[in-house]
């Protein structure tokens, strides 16, 4: 249940960055479409982060201590670039436009994920 609860976080934060961020797309040739992208891009992203962002830190430790953890936001935004790079394999309607919309889009998602993981009570998330 906690896994289908951070999916549909991470496909409404995705939503919220597609309409905050210029440079972050999302198409498709229907509303219901435009979700069922928004859900398979936000799979592809949770799984991205999920396998790659762990080997990242551990390999790439001595550059977070370096830069006081602002190379984070570096690797966030690769990884959303990423993301972007399979669903355009994938044939999905989603587009980022260059490496400062994913870095900003990395940003907000967090941001957004963050704040609503807050707001949902911890029963909800399987806490």
């Amino acid at each position: 249940m906690g896994f289908l609860i951070r999916w549909a976080i991470t496909a409404v934060a995705l939503w919220i960055t597609t309409v905050v961020v210029p440079g972050v797309h999302v198409g498709g040739r229907s509303g219901a479409n435009t979700v069922l992208t928004l859900v398979v891009v936000a799979l592809i992203f949770g799984l991205v982060n999920a396998v790659l962002k762990p080997v990242i830190k551990v390999v790439g430790c001595i550059f977070y201590l370096l830069t006081l953890g602002l190379f984070a936001l570096v690797v966030n935004a690769l990884l959303f670039l990423l993301t972007d790079r399979i669903a355009h394999a994938l044939d999905l309607p989603f587009q980022i436009d260059g490496f400062w919309a994913a870095f900003w889009g990395a940003i907000v998602m967090a941001v957004v994920t963050w704040l609503i993981s807050v707001a949902l009570p911890d029963r909800l998330e399987g806490r």
